[in-house]
């Protein structure tokens, strides 16, 4: 475990959205020398900068300077950055400074790691997560409920609450394949790991798709016998080499598809891949020693995340959604499926990461009416969805505006308008929090006349 008292502490990437304020906070209360630095300006990091006015930090914007990392004792790293190709993380570790990052903070000090929940995947981390925190913290027939602490990747860091988490509550993180490079380095896995699925993903930063499943094992890698797996039969030759002998116990739980919602049971009310989201965060509850009849009532009253296939709304007789976490082709894929066919137009494209887009493609052509293209990758979705066999009448529109404007203009009464993106936000807006507010803006001018 680091000491932090009296250590020159620096904090590389404060974040727009306060990704490093919550980690600068704890490392000042622990009586720690901080720097924050970033190379972003004060104007951009204005709401993160306000949350810090109460510390005495020091903070430098603008750009990094090499010194501040090779004199420092430790080095906290933001998750975005990548220490194997950063010069000046490079420099602070020929310098032999130690690094580490908020989430290997926050594991190094919880109280119990049996009373850890990971989850990580390509796609419904982030719901699974939630809708397993949800459960968890519904009272109790019997005993009061456990106290729930959800963090990681999700939200805001929870090493500010340290002081509050008892060796009896439970922590449940959402794990990105970047946190678990760092925590791998650590050789920390949770005691209950949750794998949603695996697609190629983020193949900008990991390179190859067997680098990007090499840092997800890292999620069962560490675990012991007395640990517990969970994850889709359709995803174990990814894991099948960590999980070892393991996955002939009853610590391995492998899941196959949830029954259709004309069959009934828990999840009858729930469309395809909110059907595979309960069906995995019920089995890992399960193994929390929740009961049946609690899980059925988390299901069932779990209200959902923003930007993950909400309902925005019926305008001129055509419903909206918002899905502009669907960030992966499948995600998009899974979220198109979920619709009737010939009814549907679907605004793909964003941000490059170099993934295959083909398949995505493929199924809006096949499965929507029209689809309508947008930033960097629209151009290339637009060429693969013209070179099907699929019928759907393809635009290439280049901004979310003239899309969703475009889109009205085709849809009728009785069709759906879906956000889907199958790709990053960061060519045209900061996040995909901002992709899905300027979608819902974009249809209430157009339908409404609001400004």
């Amino acid at each position: 475990m680091h000491q932090l008292c009296d250590k020159r502490v620096v904090v590389m990437g404060l974040g727009r959205f306060g990704g490093g304020v919550g980690v600068t906070r704890y490392l000042v209360g622990e009586g720690a020398d901080v720097l924050v630095t970033d190379t972003a300006s004060e104007e951009q990091l204005r709401q993160s900068i306000n949350e810090l006015d109460d510390l005495s930090i020091d903070i430098r914007l603008g750009s990094h300077v090499t010194k501040d990392f090779t004199d420092a004792d430790l080095v906290v790293i933001n998750p975005a950055v990548d220490p194997q190709q950063n010069p000046y993380l490079q420099a602070a570790g020929d310098a032999g400074v130690a690094m580490t990052s908020e989430i290997r903070l926050l594991v190094d000090r919880l109280p119990e790691r049996l009373r850890t929940i990971g989850v990580t995947g390509s796609a419904g981390k982030s719901t699974v997560t939630a809708m397993i925190g949800h459960i968890l913290a519904l009272p109790q027939q019997y005993e009061p409920a456990p106290r729930v602490h959800v963090g990681g990747n999700l939200g805001g860091s929870l090493l500010t609450d340290l002081d509050q988490i008892d060796a009896c509550d439970w922590v449940v993180l959402e794990l990105s394949s970047f946190m678990l490079q760092g925590l791998s380095e650590d050789q920390w896995s949770p005691h209950i790991a949750v794998i949603t699925n695996i697609w190629p993903n983020h193949l900008d930063r990991h390179g190859t798709f067997e680098d990007y499943v090499q840092a997800k094992q890292a999620i069962v890698k560490y675990q012991s016998e007395d640990d517990c797996a969970v994850l889709r039969q359709q995803d174990i030759n990814h894991f099948s080499s960590q999980l070892g002998h393991r996955l002939e116990s009853e610590g391995v739980v492998l899941l196959g598809e949830p029954c259709d919602s004309s069959a009934g049971g828990p999840f009858a009310s729930l469309c395809g891949h909110q059907r595979i989201n309960a069906m995995i965060a019920s089995n890992a509850a399960s193994r929390a020693g929740v009961r049946d009849d609690q899980i059925q009532q988390g299901i069932s009253t779990f209200i959902g995340l923003p930007h993950r296939l909400h309902r925005v709304g019926i305008f001129g007789g055509i419903e909206f959604y918002n899905d502009s976490k669907a960030t992966t082709p499948q995600s998009a894929i899974a979220a198109m499926e979920s619709f009737s066919k010939q009814c549907l137009h679907v605004i793909l494209g964003g941000y490059d990461k170099g993934v295959e887009l083909k398949h995505l493609a493929s199924c809006a052509s096949s499965h929507c009416q029209s689809v309508y293209t947008v930033g960097a990758t629209g151009p290339a979705i637009a060429r693969l969805c013209e070179q099907q066999d699929g019928g759907a009448k393809v635009f290439c529109c280049g901004t979310l505006d003239r899309a969703v404007d475009q889109a009205i203009a085709n849809a009728n009464s009785g069709d759906i308008v879906l956000l889907s993106p199958g790709c990053a936000s960061w060519d045209q807006f900061e996040n995909y929090e901002n992709r899905g507010s300027a979608f819902i803006t974009a249809v209430r001018r157009s339908c409404c006349g609001d400004p």
